[in-house]
């Protein structure tokens, strides 16, 4: 994670905003008055996706179990009227 001053992301707002979309890279940024995390949009949604799916009651317990359960559970999609 790149960590800046607010006067160094100011110099080069522009450029740290651009890498920060293109590569999904946070810039922790420090200033007087505390510190800040700049994230791209895709980030900032992943983890609204991430904390909508974990309030939900019983679905981390079924995701889990899911991601346990062996093959045969599962059907194929060949085997799926549509």
């Amino acid at each position: 994670m790149l960590t800046l001053s607010v006067s160094n992301l100011r110099k080069d707002l522009y450029n740290i905003i651009n890498q920060t979309i293109k590569y999904d890279e946070p810039v922790h940024v420090n200033a007087k008055e505390g510190n800040a995390v700049i994230i791209s949009e895709n980030d900032y949604n992943s983890l609204l996706e991430t904390l909508y799916i974990s309030s939900i009651p019983g679905m981390k317990e079924s995701l889990i179990e899911m991601k346990n359960a062996s093959d045969d559970e599962f059907v194929n999609a060949d085997e799926v009227e549509w």
